[in-house]
């Protein structure tokens, strides 16, 4: 039959009006819809140029041009509806036909990757999700502690001034001549007593103060304050603490990150050691730029499948005891500092945390105004 013989499709529908506007309209919405898609696709691939790979944008720009070349043959099925533009059709669909190749070929050929890609998202979904509630509940934890730490300077705080009263009036007690020796004996042994709860409440309250400027410290004093915390906790698992200084321990730090770096490790290394009567031995080795200290304990040690990422956010050998914050924690804070942090650990012997600390606290540190991070949690 010649071209122009060719009837439209309205004269082989002519006995139903309802079936050729029924076609038309639903040619036309699939049509539109197609070119929604497609202009969709290309506005994502113009806002993601910058981070999607170069060939992945041709394969998303074919793809969308397969869209459009489909709805266009929706297109000249309204066209044809009353004009018989049937070799325009026809060329529509060459067009879809070599564009439907294209995508069809670059499937295949990326079939492995994309079936990766999708499997890769659904883990990082589920490990994202997991990673949100672990980081939820170690923010609690972190909050919890900070007003822990408030509550207990005011504590330390408030009942200072009532201990310094019992302590003098004990002391007037052993000193007066009314006493008899047993009385002042005993007095002696409560004045005693009463000197060691004021001792602790001294190194809390000093514990506990934070401070956003550097500040001379004493690393004794810092790690004597962390052995007034944690005398209950090393009373109850029967362990000892020995801390030895060697040289001049004052350091240019943050007294309240410094604090909390010594309270991670030996805490760490306090439950790291479950055996009765062994020790955890903190060596402070002053020298001329800085303070070595070593935190060593006689635990079990640490698996050597951990020490690589030991210090990486999430990472604990506490189980589902720890969050895996605090050697994090720990690490920025010396890396703050100027300082370095190193473990050696050996299975069934223990472990040791070697530090070095310089004097000078860094100028751009200083300068940056970072906050601290000592309310961070275990």
């Amino acid at each position: 039959m010649a071209p122009s013989s060719l009837m439209p499709h309205a004269v082989c529908w002519r006995a139903d009006p309802q079936l050729i506007w029924t076609m038309v309209v639903t040619n036309a919405i699939t049509f539109l819809s197609y070119s929604g898609i497609c202009l969709t696709l290309l506005h994502m691939v113009r806002r993601t140029k910058r981070v999607i790979a170069r060939d992945w944008a041709w394969f998303v720009v074919g793809f969308a041009l397969f869209i459009v070349a489909c709805g266009s043959t929706h297109l000249m099925e309204v066209v044809t509806t009353w004009v018989p533009w049937f070799w325009l059709d026809a060329t529509a669909n060459i067009v879809t036909a070599a564009l439907s190749a294209y995508v069809a070929v670059m499937l295949v050929r990326r079939r492995g990757e994309i079936t990766f890609s999708i499997n890769d998202y659904a883990a990082r979904l589920v490990s994202s999700e997991s990673e949100r509630v672990r980081l939820e509940q170690s923010l609690l934890t972190a909050r919890k502690l900070d007003d822990w730490s408030r509550m207990s300077a005011v504590l330390a705080h408030e009942i200072s001034n009532p201990l310094e009263a019992i302590q003098n009036l004990v002391y007037l007690i052993s000193h007066s001549e009314d006493a008899t020796p047993e009385i002042a004996e005993l007095a002696r042994t409560a004045g005693a007593e009463v000197e060691r709860v004021v001792k602790i409440s001294r190194s809390s309250l000093a514990f506990f103060r934070h401070s956003n400027t550097p500040e001379a410290t004493d690393l004794m004093a810092a790690a004597e304050s962390v052995r007034a915390l944690l005398i209950v906790v090393f009373a109850g698992r029967n362990l000892r603490l020995e801390v030895e200084g060697h040289g001049d321990l004052t350091v240019e730090a943050l007294p309240g990150e410094l604090r909390q770096v010594l309270l991670n490790l030996i805490r760490n290394a306090c439950e790291a050691t479950p055996k009765d009567g062994s020790a955890v031995t903190v060596t402070l080795t002053g020298e001329r730029d800085g303070v070595e200290i070593v935190v060593a304990d006689e635990g079990s040690g640490i698996e050597p499948g951990i020490l690589p990422n030991l210090f990486t956010f999430g990472i604990t050998t506490k189980g589902e005891k720890g969050n895996g914050m605090g050697l994090w924690t720990v690490k920025h804070i010396v890396t703050r500092h100027g300082g370095t942090i190193r473990v050696e650990s050996t299975l069934g012997k223990g472990t040791r945390f070697i530090l070095w600390w310089p004097r000078v606290f860094p100028q751009q540190a200083s300068e940056a105004g970072m906050p601290g991070l000592a309310a961070a949690a275990k």
